[in-house]
């Protein structure tokens, strides 16, 4: 059983992590996406410290070396299930499973939807992100899972349970895992329907029924997690209180995800705070 698992290995998730383990704890992080900052065009200019400007998958990686050189166990995974058992909670990534006492969601708001027509119409009617929070409504349906790799794979468990009227679309990628279900690979054009959602065409001008479609492409952000647990959720941003711990005790959440300024600077204050208030609560325990 870990004390405390920090879900991201970005600024705020590295802070964290830093000030933990200077405060006598041993934080295990786990991620393998960089975040926004990766995919941020220009070079970083505002952040103490750096006086030549940095790219900011740069800045990631020099976090991630002196968090190392601590002795901070960083595990470059992805991390696809997040679940509640009890007092502690239970951490799945593709390569490894742990429990641990304390869990801390700093994986930032960057995830991959689908610039495809039709999504935002029928996104909640029909086109879910969560198959353990909406599967059970689509029990007598005919679905579809979009996805290739691990997460899709985790979702697809979690829907065979209910229904087994369900296809697999790669939407033009590779197909990663091995499943039971009829796969296609076909890019998808659009979401059909009118008031609600009535099948999915693909790119070779097929259309295949489908009442609902969950989408697990790439890897679960930390809203994914949040929402399947029950996590209270405002304008995007998960609600946390000032100590930065959720409706759901044990469960904290720091940097972009907890909105305010969407900066650097934000960030690492964050995970330092949070520090602090992980190490209180884990004594009342």
């Amino acid at each position: 059983m870990k004390d405390i698992i920090i879900i991201g290995v970005g600024p705020a998730g590295i802070s964290a992590a830093i000030y933990l383990k200077r405060a006598g704890l041993d934080p295990v992080v786990i991620g393998k996406d960089y975040g926004a900052l990766s995919d941020y065009p220009e070079k970083v200019e505002n952040y103490y410290g750096f006086g030549e400007p940095i790219l900011g998958e740069d800045l990631i990686k020099e976090g991630i070396n002196q968090a190392k050189r601590l002795g901070i166990e960083i595990i470059r995974d992805s991390v696809i299930a997040l679940d509640q058992i009890d007092d502690h909670f239970k951490v799945k990534s593709v390569e490894h499973k742990f429990q641990s006492k304390t869990v801390v969601l700093a994986t930032g708001k960057k995830r991959q939807t689908l610039s495809i027509p039709g999504f935002n119409k029928f996104k909640g009617k029909g086109i879910s992100l969560c198959a353990s929070c909406d599967g059970y409504f689509f029990r007598r349906k005919k679905i579809a899972v979009i996805g290739c790799g691990p997460y899709m794979a985790h979702e697809l468990d979690v829907l065979k349970e209910i229904n087994q009227d369900i296809t697999v679309f790669t939407h033009g990628s590779p197909l990663l895992e091995l499943v039971s279900f009829p796969v296609v690979t076909s890019k998808i054009t659009r979401f059909l329907g009118t008031d609600k959602l009535e099948g999915i065409e693909t790119e070779d001008g097929n259309i295949y029924q489908a009442q609902g479609i969950f989408v697990a492409i790439g890897a679960p952000s930390s809203i994914d997690f949040a929402t399947k647990l029950g996590v209270v959720v405002e304008k995007n941003s998960l609600v946390v209180d000032h100590t930065y711990q959720t409706n759901i005790p044990g469960l904290f959440a720091i940097g972009d995800v907890i909105g305010g300024k969407l900066q650097i600077a934000k960030a690492v204050y964050d995970g330092m705070m949070v520090s602090d208030h992980i190490k209180t609560y884990l004594k009342s325990k």
